[in-house]
């Protein structure tokens, strides 16, 4: 298994606007074609300004084939050409990360 730990960083007082932005008109192609994500989450602390979730593959091979296909997508394509335009991304990190074998995710 392998998880996709995103981190999003927004100007501040458009966290919002992004989140209604994504849910409108990226959410629907995302989960087409990556599934359920196992975690959408906004900061209450810390970096108030940022937003976290989290994907499940199956490995990097996997990944690559959902990315390849969604960046094919023209609802994503239009979605990532809207999100440009209204500018309201400052930051983005990505985490590839695998479970510990002690503390299995159950999906």
């Amino acid at each position: 298994m392998l998880l996709d730990h995103r981190t999003y960083t927004v100007r501040p007082g458009t966290i919002r606007k992004q989140m209604a932005l994504y849910e409108k008109h990226g959410l629907t192609a995302h989960k087409r074609h990556f599934g359920e994500p196992l975690a959408w989450m906004v900061s209450e602390t810390g970096d108030v300004n940022s937003y976290v979730h989290i994907w499940v593959y199956e490995d990097v091979a996997d990944r690559a084939r959902k990315r390849e296909a969604l960046f094919k997508d023209p609802e994503w394509l239009k979605y990532i050409e809207m999100n440009a335009e209204a500018g309201y991304l400052v930051k983005q990190e990505s985490k590839l990360m695998s479970p510990a074998p002690f503390a299995p995710i159950k999906r």
